[in-house]
Protein backbone atom coordinates (compact mmCIF):
# COMPACT_ATOMS: atom_id res chain seq x y z
CA UNK A 1 0.00 0.00 0.00
CA UNK A 2 2.84 2.34 0.88
CA UNK A 3 4.49 1.64 -2.48
CA UNK A 4 1.20 2.34 -4.28
CA UNK A 5 0.80 5.68 -2.54
CA UNK A 6 4.37 6.62 -3.42
CA UNK A 7 3.82 5.63 -7.03
CA UNK A 8 0.61 7.68 -7.29
CA UNK A 9 2.26 10.73 -5.76
CA UNK A 10 5.22 10.41 -8.11
CA UNK A 11 2.96 10.04 -11.14
CA UNK A 12 0.89 13.06 -10.12
CA UNK A 13 4.02 15.17 -9.66
CA UNK A 14 5.34 14.06 -13.03
CA UNK A 15 2.04 14.85 -14.78
CA UNK A 16 1.89 18.23 -13.06
CA UNK A 17 5.42 19.09 -14.20
CA UNK A 18 4.63 18.00 -17.76
CA UNK A 19 1.51 20.19 -17.74
CA UNK A 20 3.44 23.23 -16.49
CA UNK A 21 6.15 22.72 -19.11
CA UNK A 22 3.51 22.45 -21.83
CA UNK A 23 1.86 25.71 -20.73
CA UNK A 24 5.25 27.45 -20.66
CA UNK A 25 6.23 26.11 -24.09
CA UNK A 26 2.91 27.09 -25.68
CA UNK A 27 3.07 30.50 -24.02
CA UNK A 28 6.54 31.22 -25.43
CA UNK A 29 5.49 30.13 -28.93
CA UNK A 30 2.33 32.24 -28.87
CA UNK A 31 4.19 35.19 -27.37
CA UNK A 32 6.71 35.08 -30.23
CA UNK A 33 3.86 34.78 -32.74
CA UNK A 34 2.00 37.71 -31.16
CA UNK A 35 4.90 40.05 -31.94
CA UNK A 36 4.29 39.65 -35.68
CA UNK A 37 0.83 41.34 -35.70
CA UNK A 38 2.26 44.00 -33.38
CA UNK A 39 5.02 44.80 -35.86
CA UNK A 40 2.51 44.73 -38.74
CA UNK A 41 0.15 47.08 -36.90
CA UNK A 42 2.98 49.46 -36.02
CA UNK A 43 4.25 49.46 -39.62
CA UNK A 44 0.76 50.08 -41.00
CA UNK A 45 0.15 52.90 -38.55
CA UNK A 46 3.46 54.62 -39.34
CA UNK A 47 3.09 54.13 -43.11
CA UNK A 48 -0.50 55.31 -43.42
CA UNK A 49 -0.59 57.77 -40.53
CA UNK A 50 -3.97 56.31 -39.56
CA UNK A 51 -3.39 56.98 -35.85
CA UNK A 52 -1.87 60.44 -36.25
CA UNK A 53 -5.12 62.18 -35.37
CA UNK A 54 -5.64 60.13 -32.21
CA UNK A 55 -4.38 62.75 -29.79
CA UNK A 56 -5.54 63.80 -26.34
CA UNK A 57 -8.91 62.57 -25.16
CA UNK A 58 -9.87 60.97 -28.48
CA UNK A 59 -6.76 58.78 -28.50
CA UNK A 60 -7.36 57.81 -24.88
CA UNK A 61 -10.98 56.80 -25.57
CA UNK A 62 -10.06 54.73 -28.63
CA UNK A 63 -7.21 53.01 -26.79
CA UNK A 64 -9.18 52.25 -23.63
CA UNK A 65 -12.25 51.02 -25.51
CA UNK A 66 -10.21 48.87 -27.89
CA UNK A 67 -7.83 47.44 -25.29
CA UNK A 68 -10.44 46.56 -22.68
CA UNK A 69 -12.85 45.30 -25.35
CA UNK A 70 -10.21 42.94 -26.71
CA UNK A 71 -9.15 41.78 -23.24
CA UNK A 72 -12.76 41.00 -22.37
CA UNK A 73 -13.11 39.02 -25.61
CA UNK A 74 -9.86 37.13 -24.92
CA UNK A 75 -11.09 36.15 -21.48
CA UNK A 76 -14.34 34.85 -22.96
CA UNK A 77 -12.66 32.87 -25.75
CA UNK A 78 -9.47 31.63 -24.07
CA UNK A 79 -10.76 28.07 -23.82
CA UNK A 80 -12.01 27.89 -27.41
CA UNK A 81 -10.53 27.81 -30.91
CA UNK A 82 -11.25 31.54 -31.26
CA UNK A 83 -8.89 32.45 -28.40
CA UNK A 84 -5.68 32.65 -30.42
CA UNK A 85 -7.12 34.73 -33.34
CA UNK A 86 -8.70 37.16 -30.86
CA UNK A 87 -5.38 37.50 -29.02
CA UNK A 88 -3.53 38.13 -32.29
CA UNK A 89 -6.16 40.73 -33.23
CA UNK A 90 -5.47 42.44 -29.91
CA UNK A 91 -1.72 42.52 -30.55
CA UNK A 92 -2.34 44.02 -34.01
CA UNK A 93 -4.46 46.73 -32.37
CA UNK A 94 -1.72 47.42 -29.82
CA UNK A 95 0.80 47.77 -32.65
CA UNK A 96 -1.47 50.33 -34.29
CA UNK A 97 -1.73 52.26 -31.03
CA UNK A 98 2.05 52.15 -30.61
CA UNK A 99 2.64 53.47 -34.14
CA UNK A 100 2.06 57.09 -33.15
CA UNK A 101 4.92 57.02 -30.64
CA UNK A 102 7.13 55.10 -33.06
CA UNK A 103 6.40 57.69 -35.75
CA UNK A 104 7.39 60.49 -33.38
CA UNK A 105 10.64 58.72 -32.43
CA UNK A 106 11.45 58.06 -36.09
CA UNK A 107 11.26 61.82 -36.54
CA UNK A 108 14.52 62.08 -34.61
CA UNK A 109 17.81 61.77 -36.45
CA UNK A 110 18.69 58.74 -34.31
CA UNK A 111 15.14 57.39 -34.18
CA UNK A 112 15.96 53.94 -35.55
CA UNK A 113 18.76 53.53 -33.01
CA UNK A 114 16.43 54.51 -30.16
CA UNK A 115 13.86 51.91 -31.24
CA UNK A 116 16.50 49.18 -31.44
CA UNK A 117 17.87 50.22 -28.04
CA UNK A 118 14.37 50.01 -26.51
CA UNK A 119 13.87 46.59 -28.12
CA UNK A 120 17.22 45.32 -26.83
CA UNK A 121 16.52 46.74 -23.37
CA UNK A 122 13.13 45.02 -23.23
CA UNK A 123 14.65 41.73 -24.35
CA UNK A 124 17.29 42.11 -21.62
CA UNK A 125 14.65 42.73 -18.95
CA UNK A 126 12.71 39.66 -20.10
CA UNK A 127 15.85 37.48 -20.01
CA UNK A 128 16.72 38.63 -16.49
CA UNK A 129 13.17 38.13 -15.18
CA UNK A 130 12.88 34.70 -16.82
CA UNK A 131 16.18 33.68 -15.21
CA UNK A 132 15.04 34.94 -11.81
CA UNK A 133 11.65 33.23 -12.10
CA UNK A 134 13.32 29.88 -12.75
CA UNK A 135 15.69 30.18 -9.78
CA UNK A 136 13.60 31.88 -7.07
CA UNK A 137 11.96 29.28 -4.83
CA UNK A 138 9.83 31.71 -2.83
CA UNK A 139 6.11 32.01 -3.57
CA UNK A 140 5.50 35.44 -5.16
CA UNK A 141 1.70 35.29 -5.17
CA UNK A 142 1.53 38.07 -2.57
CA UNK A 143 3.15 40.49 -5.02
CA UNK A 144 0.07 40.42 -7.22
CA UNK A 145 -2.14 42.79 -5.23
CA UNK A 146 0.64 45.38 -4.81
CA UNK A 147 1.52 45.27 -8.49
CA UNK A 148 -2.16 45.67 -9.38
CA UNK A 149 -2.40 48.77 -7.19
CA UNK A 150 0.76 50.14 -8.82
CA UNK A 151 -0.67 49.52 -12.30
CA UNK A 152 -3.89 51.34 -11.34
CA UNK A 153 -1.92 54.33 -10.05
CA UNK A 154 0.05 54.37 -13.30
CA UNK A 155 -3.14 54.25 -15.35
CA UNK A 156 -4.67 57.17 -13.45
CA UNK A 157 -1.43 59.13 -13.72
CA UNK A 158 -1.23 58.40 -17.45
CA UNK A 159 -4.81 59.60 -18.01
CA UNK A 160 -4.09 62.84 -16.14
CA UNK A 161 -0.87 63.38 -18.09
CA UNK A 162 -2.68 62.98 -21.42
CA UNK A 163 -4.44 66.27 -20.66
CA UNK A 164 -1.53 67.95 -18.82
CA UNK A 165 1.07 67.02 -21.44
CA UNK A 166 4.04 67.22 -19.07
CA UNK A 167 7.38 65.82 -20.29
CA UNK A 168 8.58 65.50 -16.69
CA UNK A 169 5.38 63.67 -15.81
CA UNK A 170 5.92 61.35 -18.76
CA UNK A 171 9.47 60.60 -17.61
CA UNK A 172 8.32 59.82 -14.06
CA UNK A 173 5.46 57.62 -15.26
CA UNK A 174 7.69 55.81 -17.76
CA UNK A 175 10.33 55.08 -15.11
CA UNK A 176 7.69 53.75 -12.71
CA UNK A 177 6.12 51.68 -15.51
CA UNK A 178 9.44 50.02 -16.32
CA UNK A 179 9.89 49.06 -12.67
CA UNK A 180 6.30 47.88 -12.12
CA UNK A 181 5.94 45.89 -15.33
CA UNK A 182 9.38 44.34 -14.99
CA UNK A 183 8.23 43.09 -11.58
CA UNK A 184 4.94 41.99 -13.16
CA UNK A 185 6.97 40.03 -15.73
CA UNK A 186 8.72 38.17 -12.92
CA UNK A 187 5.40 37.56 -11.17
CA UNK A 188 3.64 36.27 -14.31
CA UNK A 189 6.52 33.98 -15.28
CA UNK A 190 6.67 32.57 -11.75
CA UNK A 191 2.91 31.93 -11.86
CA UNK A 192 3.36 29.80 -14.97
CA UNK A 193 6.36 27.94 -13.55
CA UNK A 194 4.57 27.21 -10.27
CA UNK A 195 1.37 26.10 -11.99
CA UNK A 196 -0.68 29.10 -10.86
CA UNK A 197 -1.59 29.89 -14.48
CA UNK A 198 -2.72 26.91 -16.55
CA UNK A 199 -4.15 28.62 -19.64
CA UNK A 200 -1.47 29.54 -22.16
CA UNK A 201 -3.61 32.23 -23.82
CA UNK A 202 -4.10 34.05 -20.50
CA UNK A 203 -0.41 33.58 -19.74
CA UNK A 204 0.57 35.00 -23.13
CA UNK A 205 -1.73 38.01 -22.67
CA UNK A 206 -0.19 38.79 -19.28
CA UNK A 207 3.40 38.55 -20.53
CA UNK A 208 2.59 40.46 -23.72
CA UNK A 209 1.20 43.37 -21.70
CA UNK A 210 4.31 43.34 -19.49
CA UNK A 211 6.63 43.41 -22.50
CA UNK A 212 4.55 46.01 -24.35
CA UNK A 213 4.53 48.39 -21.38
CA UNK A 214 8.26 48.01 -20.71
CA UNK A 215 9.09 48.62 -24.38
CA UNK A 216 6.74 51.59 -24.69
CA UNK A 217 8.07 53.18 -21.51
CA UNK A 218 11.70 52.64 -22.50
CA UNK A 219 11.00 54.15 -25.91
CA UNK A 220 9.30 57.17 -24.34
CA UNK A 221 12.24 57.75 -21.99
CA UNK A 222 14.80 57.37 -24.77
CA UNK A 223 12.84 59.72 -27.01
CA UNK A 224 12.58 62.41 -24.34
CA UNK A 225 16.17 62.13 -23.10
CA UNK A 226 18.12 61.00 -26.16
CA UNK A 227 16.22 62.16 -29.23
CA UNK A 228 18.44 64.13 -31.63
CA UNK A 229 16.76 66.64 -33.91
CA UNK A 230 18.15 67.58 -37.32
Amino acid sequence: MSDLRTLNTTDWGHDNAVSRNRVMRNTYWLLALSLLPTILGAWLGVTTGITRSLTGGLGLIVFMAGAFGFMFAIEKTKNSAAGVPVLLGFTFFMGLMLSRMIGMVLGFKNGSELIMTAFAGTAGVFFVMASLASTIKRDLTGMGKWLFVGALVLMVGGIVNVFVGSSVGMMVLSTLAIAIFSAYMLYDLKQIIDGGETNYISATLALYLDIFNVFQSLLALLGIMGGERD
